[in-house]
């Protein structure tokens, strides 16, 4: 009796290890991060492509708005220099430094429209009304790139974390957490509105 409890004892706590020590899961899940990034990189480099033939088209009916013009391209420029490779995701500063690098490019392109209104041949030139339109649609593909990149972080972060997968990171893989999109410094706070 008692040696037949022990058997069932020891395949009741061999069993799950044999069949699943996550060892697998873990790589898929941390593929799908990469998937995500790669996602979220692209629709920001499609953001960065529209810009140029936004400058120009504002260029070409607010030529003295050189200084908001130049904020624009700088800020461009700024973003083609701070990638971050897929190593790198999982170190809270590389990311922060992308982050803040495109919410300056998003703030200039904000000022960018911002100046666009005080031009009516401007705002109904149909190829900067085009240009506009595309542009929100890539705000809104970058929005749901991002969560989606969030998403794949948090499944990622938790098959490492939790038993028995743990176990098979800590002796096998030495994968790093990785770090999701934060919301920027500042934005709990609703923007006030003057008129």
């Amino acid at each position: 009796m008692t040696r037949a409890l022990r058997l069932f004892t020891v395949l009741l706590l061999t069993v799950p290890l044999l069949t699943s020590c996550g060892y697998n899961q873990i790589q898929k899940n941390e593929e799908a991060v990469f998937a995500a990034w790669a996602d979220v990189e692209a629709t920001y480099q499609r953001r960065a492509d529209l810009i140029p033939n936004l400058v120009e088209t504002v260029k070409a009916y607010a030529a003295h708005e050189k200084e908001t013009l130049q904020a624009v391209t700088e800020a461009r420029a700024s973003v083609g220099k701070t990638t971050i490779s897929t190593k790198d995701l999982g170190n809270a500063a590389s990311l922060q430094k992308f982050q803040q690098a495109q919410g300056q490019l998003s703030s200039a392109l904000s000022r960018l429209l911002v100046v666009a209104e005080r031009y009516p041949d401007l705002k109904a030139n149909q190829n900067f009304r085009d240009l506009q339109h595309q542009l929100e649609g890539t705000e809104n593909r970058i929005n749901v790139a991002r969560q989606r990149y969030n998403k794949a972080v948090q499944i990622f972060n938790t098959s490492i974390r939790t038993f028995p997968n743990n176990l098979t990171n800590s002796m096998l893989l030495h994968l790093e957490r990785k770090e999701p999109f934060k919301a920027t410094a500042g934005a709990e706070q609703a923007p006030k509105v003057k008129f």
